[in-house]
C-alpha cells in the first residue's frame, strides 16, 4: 500500500488490476484492535488489578472472528462484549466491517467502516478508517476481480520464509540458506550430511 510501490506496480505493469484483499484489511484492524486492549489494559492496571485481568486473557479471542470463538472464550468475549470497554468497541467496528465486507462492498468503504469507526471516538480505529478509505479503490478491485484473487497464500509463504532465515544466522554462504529454504518450503528430507568431511 506504500506509494513507492503503487507508483512502480503502475509504471511496470499498468494493466494489473492491484488488489488489497481482506487478509490485509484483516491485518490492520486486528492490529488496532490489540493496541486498544493493550491501552486500555495499562489504563485499568492504574486503577486496579482486577480490572485489568478482564482483558488479559483476551488477546487471542478478540483476533479471531466472531464465529470461531467458542466454549468459555465465546463467554468471555461476551461478558466483555456486554462491558461497553473500548477494546469491545473496537473489536464490534472490526467485526461489523469484515461480516458486511463478506457479503457486498459496492456502497463503498466510507459508509461500512468510517462512519461506524468516528463514532466509537477511537483514534486508532479513526487511523485505520482514513486508511482503508484512501485505498477504496484498491479494495473495491477484489470485487471487480470476482473476490477470486487473495493473497493470503503468499503472506503465509513469506512468514515460513522469515521463520527459516531467521533460523539459520550461523549460515555463512547464500548457498546455505537457499537449500535451507528448499528443504523446508518443499518439506523434503534432510540429507545425511549438510557438511563434506575429507
Amino acid at each position: 500500500m506504500g506509494k513507492p510501490y503503487l507508483q512502480v506496480i503502475a509504471a511496470q505493469v499498468g494493466q494489473a488490476l492491484h488488489v488489497l484483499d481482506r487478509f490485509h484489511i484483516t491485518s490492520h484492524l486486528n492490529q488496532a484492535v490489540d493496541q486498544v486492549r493493550r491501552a486500555e489494559s495499562a489504563r485499568l492496571r492504574a486503577k486496579s488489578q482486577e480490572a485489568a485481568q478482564r482483558l488479559k486473557p483476551m488477546r487471542w479471542p478478540l483476533l479471531r472472528r466472531r464465529s470461531r470463538v467458542r466454549g468459555r472464550a465465546r463467554q468471555k468475549l461476551n461478558a466483555l462484549l456486554a462491558s461497553q470497554l473500548a477494546t469491545a468497541r473496537a473489536w464490534d467496528v472490526k467485526e461489523t466491517f469484515l461480516e458486511v465486507q463478506i457479503c457486498d462492498l459496492g456502497r463503498g468503504v466510507s459508509r461500512l467502516l468510517v462512519l461506524p469507526a468516528m463514532r466509537t471516538r477511537l483514534e486508532l480505529m479513526k487511523k485505520v478508517a482514513r486508511m482503508l478509505r484512501a485505498h477504496e479503490p484498491l479494495i473495491l478491485n477484489w470485487f471487480r476481480a470476482k473476490a477470486e484473487i487473495s493473497n493470503g497464500a503468499v503472506e503465509g509463504l513469506n512468514n515460513k520464509i522469515r521463520v527459516v532465515t531467521r533460523r539459520s544466522y550461523g549460515f555463512r554462504t547464500y548457498k546455505a540458506t537457499e537449500i535451507t529454504l528448499y528443504r523446508n518450503l518443499g518439506r523434503l528430507p534432510e540429507p545425511e550430511s549438510l557438511h563434506r568431511f575429507c
